[in-house]
């Protein structure tokens, strides 16, 4: 079966992306993005969670619990309200931890 790519966030940031084929889930309240985050994985129907960065923050718990599984990559996008740098932080992250150093952004 194949799996679908999800993402979730405040209406005004998530709203173009059905356009192109994702199931989108508005989360207008970031407090509650953990329990949808919990429903839409239970199933594994979802290859890929996209979140705007202030969900993905709130739901911290959640995608801690799930960093287990195979499935779902979850992933911060930026919102509407802008850009807060979570991406590149756990891109450089992981990069550190495949190589054992920044090579990407040396700080």
């Amino acid at each position: 079966m194949a799996k679908s790519i999800a993402i979730i966030g405040d209406s005004e940031s998530v709203k173009g992306f059905g356009a192109v084929g994702m199931d989108m889930f508005i989360c207008d309240d970031p407090l509650s993005s953990p329990q949808l985050l919990k429903q839409i994985t239970e199933n594994d129907y979802y290859a890929i969670v996209y979140m705007t960065e202030e969900v993905f923050e709130a739901s911290a718990r959640e995608r801690e619990k799930l960093s287990e599984r195979p499935v779902p990559a979850i992933i911060p996008i930026p919102g509407v309200r802008g850009n807060t740098g979570i991406g590149v932080r756990r891109l450089s992250r992981f990069v550190e931890q495949a190589v054992g150093s920044d090579i990407l952004f040396k700080n």
